[in-house]
């Protein structure tokens, strides 16, 4: 029987059960080759201490600190007890609290003055961070026998690697894990051609690995991390290279407009000129369409940019052409949006072989997953004749029942909400590989697009059409001063006063359903005396703030509800009558933060806002101030003003550039969230390459992989950059790929 190779054998085999099972479960660590990918986050030199100013909130940290005091607080009438322990960097101070019987050993151990690592969830509590209940590991002098000590003699040099980690299991736990696994790195096979490697000096993967986790000089990091980050990004840059080689040999319809046709007739009834820069991105696409290659094309723009109009376009030139077009939304309130809104541009020409319908026009139609079977029934008919040229839908179109005509161009919608799969699926329906357009209103720096989007060809809008209003945006601090929250619902009044209409948005729902859920999650939590511990306080929602405020500050007005739980008809009822003008204020989840186009919509007051994303936050901005009147965007926190969540929600209100908030964004993310399954099905996300820092890395093995996929596609001389390939990627992914 074969041997396992070193790198795959599981962590169980070496570790014991429930060390590898924590290690599988929270940190998606199975083998031993998964364990030496398993980075140091940081290095600790030894007599070093951790800064704590720079502290993330509600994330998992390891920290290196000294014990400055102890004191035990009684509550309850003296029946309860707590243990807070303040540890300092020398110059900040954080602390540690401890409750109940977990009191005695830490008050035994941790004595002033005493140095050790610590390891715990950093909340806020009475406007101070905390780390409440932490584990520990003594150092030095300090520590004792036994499994809480930490054997730093052990280390080569004076560096401690603080790992990522996870509770129960901390760094120095997975740091002893690592010494049992680091000799099978010598067998670490070398994705790199052995004349890349030379010829840019680095050192061997087993070298790399050794150094990375044991190293005795801060130049030995170094020496590791430049190594290791070229690794991630050239097996990347070597898929995405593979793909576009693939998808260059397939064959494709050339679609050209008719001179006098369908998109002639369109251009011609449009009460606007379109943009230097919707010009511009028309031209290319257009030039993609007429090959006999299928387009891949990224159209990037600012929010309200007039991307639709740019794809609707491509759409009515291959209907010109004989084809048909799918565009693909990611939500049922979306597609509904672009059906409305394309059928009113259009007018009708949307109304082929309908009376009063225009002799060039064609159908649009609509299909999502909850329309009635008649309707459902007439739209995959109107599909699968041909009778409408132009479909709008959400996944529902994946299906397989769905067949077409003859499918030329797919358009995907807000693609951070697709995988790769699911457009792929799409494009699998037309008689030839149909050419296809990804927008995304998430403006994406470069490096990301030529890691996350590689695939494609970038195309970006970066003027906003003529008429647009400027949107002012500010941050209110509803704890600090109460008094701004009032005034935030005056200016929703004032505005609606002027005839203008108002979102205001939560980030919950807040129904029966959602309540049980959290109930559920919530039972045999924390005890009840450490919940005062930390900020526990339950996200607003949409039905309790749309209540309070119908009964409060905006008594009088036309208040109604949308979120992503109601019925279908319900939600288009909604959304139609806010278009319309008679409903004042929409309270509402992120079902509008894409797409939903109502020009006298002037104000939105985002509630909670800290809870949301940066880029999050850009997108559900720019549903105001879409017409000629000027927007206003109010973000509503609680956080206090030396927070992290608050600089993000002040980095919001300073800038209206969403390239440069895409960067503050990708910089307080992990560098997972770029490239994780959904997006890219990338089974392993980036562990070392910073796609925000790493422009010059990404942009050279991009360089490189190229030359070598254009040598050899399939790597028949490249075993180990194949086998390389084939850990980082998916099954699914990789016949994806095989397939091209």
């Amino acid at each position: 029987m074969d041997r396992v190779p070193a790198l795959e054998e599981p962590l169980k085999k070496l570790l014991g059960g429930p060390t590898a099972k924590v290690m599988a479960d929270h940190l998606d660590l199975h083998t031993v080759g998964d364990l030496l990918h398993h980075y140091p986050r940081r290095y600790e030199e030894r007599g070093q201490l951790t800064k704590l100013a720079e502290l993330p909130l509600d994330e998992d940290v390891t920290v290196v600190a000294q014990v400055a005091d102890a004191r035990v607080h009684t509550f309850n009438g003296g029946r309860g007890q707590r243990l807070e322990i303040t540890i300092t960097d020398g110059s900040g101070r954080l602390q540690l609290v401890f409750f109940g019987r977990g009191i005695h050993k830490p008050h035994k151990e941790l004595l002033p003055g005493s140095r050790a690592m610590f390891a715990g969830k950093v909340s806020m509590f009475n406007r101070r961070m905390q780390l409440a209940h932490p584990t520990y590991a003594k150092l030095g002098a300090d520590a004792a026998e036994g499994d809480d000590a930490v054997d730093v003699d052990s280390w080569a040099g004076a560096l401690i690697p603080i790992y990522p980690a996870c509770k129960g299991l901390e760094s120095w736990k997975i740091a002893k894990a690592i010494d049992a696994v680091l000799p099978s790195a010598q067998e670490a096979v070398d994705p790199l051609p052995d004349a890349l490697r030379e010829g840019r000096g680095f050192v061997s993967l087993p070298e790399a690995l050794l150094k990375v986790h044991r190293p005795a000089t801060r130049a030995d990091i170094e020496d590791a991390r430049q190594r290791l980050k070229w690794d991630e990004a050239f097996v990347l840059q070597v898929a995405l290279a593979r793909r576009r080689h693939a998808d260059g040999q397939l064959p494709a319809v050339a679609r050209r407009p008719v001179p006098g046709g369908l998109l002639d007739a369109f251009d011609a009834k449009l009460p606007f000129t379109l943009t230097e820069g919707q010009e511009t991105v028309s031209k290319e696409i257009f030039h993609d369409l007429a090959t006999e290659h299928p387009m891949h094309r990224l159209l990037q723009g600012e929010v309200g940019s007039g991307k639709t109009m740019v794809a609707l376009r491509a759409m009515l030139a291959v209907v010109d052409s004989g084809g048909q077009a799918a565009m693909l939304a990611p939500t049922e309130v979306l597609a509904q949006q672009h059906h409305r809104s394309i059928t009113e541009m259009m007018g009708e020409l949307a109304q082929g072989g309908m009376l009063g319908g225009a002799e060039l026009g064609t159908k649009v139609v609509l299909l999502t997953g909850s329309m009635g079977m008649p309707a459902r029934r007439q739209a995959l008919l109107d599909l699968v004749t041909g009778e409408a040229g132009l479909v709008i839908g959400t996944h529902a179109l994946i299906e397989d029942k769905v067949r077409f005509h003859d499918l030329g161009l797919v358009v995907v919608d807000e693609q951070h909400r697709f995988g790769v799969e699911q457009r792929d699926a799409l494009r699998g329906k037309g008689k030839q590989p149909p050419h296809l357009l990804v927008m995304t209103a998430t403006p994406i720096p470069r490096t990301v697009a030529m890691t996350v989007f590689g695939d494609l060809e970038t195309s970006v809008l970066d003027q906003l059409p003529a008429g647009r209003s400027p949107i002012a945006s500010h941050v209110v601090p509803a704890q600090d001063k109460p008094h701004f929250l009032a005034r935030a619902w005056e200016r929703v009044r004032e505005e609606v006063d002027k005839g203008h209409q108002a979102y205001v948005v939560c980030p919950r729902i807040g129904d029966a359903a959602e309540d049980a859920d959290e109930k559920k999650t919530a039972k045999g939590k924390k005890k009840a005396e450490e919940a005062e511990t930390a900020d526990k306080r339950p996200p607003l929602a949409v039905i309790e703030i749309a209540e309070q405020l119908s009964k409060g500050p905006l008594q009088g007005l036309r208040t109604e509800i949308l979120h992503g739980r109601m019925q279908p008809d319900d939600k288009d009822d909604v959304m139609r009558r806010f278009g319309a003008g008679e409903v004042d204020v929409l309270v509402a989840t992120t079902v509008i933060e894409v797409g939903v186009n109502v020009p006298n919509a002037t104000a939105m007051v985002i509630m909670d806002a800290d809870r949301f994303g940066v880029s999050q936050l850009h997108q559900l901005r720019g549903r105001v101030g879409r017409g000629s009147a000027p927007g206003l965007c109010l973000l509503v926190t609680e956080m206090p003003e030396a927070s992290p969540a608050r600089a993000r929600l002040n980095a919001v209100a300073s800038t209206l550039d969403g390239f440069e908030l895409s960067r503050i964004d990708l910089e307080q993310r992990r560098e997972g969230d770029v490239l994780g399954q959904a997006q890219s099905g990338v089974r392993s996300s980036l562990r070392m390459l910073t796609v925000i820092d790493d422009e010059e890395v990404i942009a050279a093995a991009r360089e490189e992989a190229v030359a070598v996929v254009a040598e050899d596609p399939d790597l028949d001389h490249l075993p180990a950059l194949r086998t390389a390939l084939d850990a980082l990627l998916d099954k699914d992914r990789e016949q994806y790929l095989d397939k091209g």
